[in-house]
């Protein structure tokens, strides 16, 4: 009966970290979408280019923010 408890528990630890690992792909994919798109509007107006390197960075440090919350819940909640 041990053996089933300690198989849970070694299932339980990599479930987490699985579950970071998906939780990273959201963030991933905001910050590609969000540098991509600079770049264009970069090159469509470059007179432009403070501000939206201005608002690249701020969306930037949004996400991010999100995939450190992703990396902390895990071991906040166990």
């Amino acid at each position: 009966m041990s053996a089933a408890f300690e198989t849970l528990a070694a299932v339980e630890g990599n479930v987490g970290t699985i579950g970071y690992g998906l939780a990273a792909i959201g963030p991933g994919i905001g910050i590609g979408i969000i540098f991509g798109n600079g770049v264009q509007a970069i090159a469509r107006q470059p007179e432009a280019a403070g501000l939206i390197r201005q608002n690249m960075l701020l969306g930037f440090a949004v996400v991010e923010a999100l995939a450190l919350i992703g990396f902390v819940v895990p071991f906040i909640l166990s």
